[in-house]
């Protein structure tokens, strides 16, 4: 056995050894999805679940770049998602032209005849993933025994509909806080340094420029804090030292003032 069928092993014995002790599975995915990469050569690769309607209910990451990262999601909402949804796709390896190829994959999570989250993943390069279909295809299997020994899936769907309500209620009573400790000062924060910008004409240039950055600051504080408050849903990304933070990049519509 080569020392790649060796590391191979070591990924798929992991997996299954997180699904029996119930570690938790966006850690044990992650950790999957980073060795995989890895191994297999991706730049990116994701774990999505969805409910009945196809909604993501939760993701989990990993990308040697935020490029990479993003170039993943684009693949996966511009093209996989509709290949499941229109022609009823559940895996497929694609190669996209290029100076530099681009390589793509989706395979299936399931339970029995439920499909109820995908593996998906990009490679760059000559060497093309479909070479590696069977470790990827072993790989999303114990995946999704990971996400049916978390209870996520298949009966137990409303168990991630009464998680996710719990986490939301959380971060929205989380964002009460913080609103009501840090509105106030930063209101007075943000009159202060517009009144003194009223009059400019008896400030320095330097000074005024220095005024300037604190009210943009401000302003970005005061956007942060109420696209917090008026969240409706929640996904976390990869922040720093295997923490995260919740994105809230998504939240298209402005909070109204």
């Amino acid at each position: 056995m080569n020392d790649q069928n060796v590391d191979k092993y070591e990924i798929l014995r992991g997996l299954a050894l997180a699904g029996q002790s119930r570690q938790g599975l966006t850690k044990a995915a992650e950790a999957a999805l980073r060795q995989a990469s890895e191994l297999v050569g991706l730049q990116a690769a994701a774990v999505y679940l969805w409910d009945e309607g196809l909604k993501v209910t939760l993701t989990a990451s990993h990308a040697r770049t935020e490029t990479s990262r993003e170039r993943l999601v684009s693949l996966e909402e511009d093209l996989f998602q509709s290949l499941r949804k229109d022609s009823h796709v559940l895996s497929a390896y694609i190669t996209i032209g290029g100076d530099i190829p681009l390589h793509s994959f989706t395979q299936p999570l399931r339970r029995g005849d439920h499909i109820f989250g995908a593996v998906v993943g990009i490679q760059e390069g000559e060497r093309t993933i479909v070479y590696e279909d069977a470790f990827l295809e072993a790989f999303s299997a114990l995946l999704s025994l990971n996400v049916v020994a978390d209870g996520l899936s298949g009966d137990e769907a409303s168990t991630l509909d009464d998680l996710n309500k719990a986490r939301l209620s959380a971060v929205t009573e989380t964002a009460v806080t913080v609103n009501h400790e840090i509105n106030n000062p930063l209101t007075a924060i943000l009159g202060n340094v517009q009144l003194l910008l009223l009059k400019r004409s008896d400030l320095d240039e330097e000074l005024a420029a220095k005024l300037r950055t604190i009210e943009t600051s401000a302003l970005k504080i005061r956007d942060v804090t109420q696209r917090l408050l008026h969240i409706t849903s929640f996904r976390s990304v990869p922040y720093a030292d295997g923490t995260s933070m919740l994105d809230l990049s998504d939240d298209a519509e402005e909070p109204p003032e």
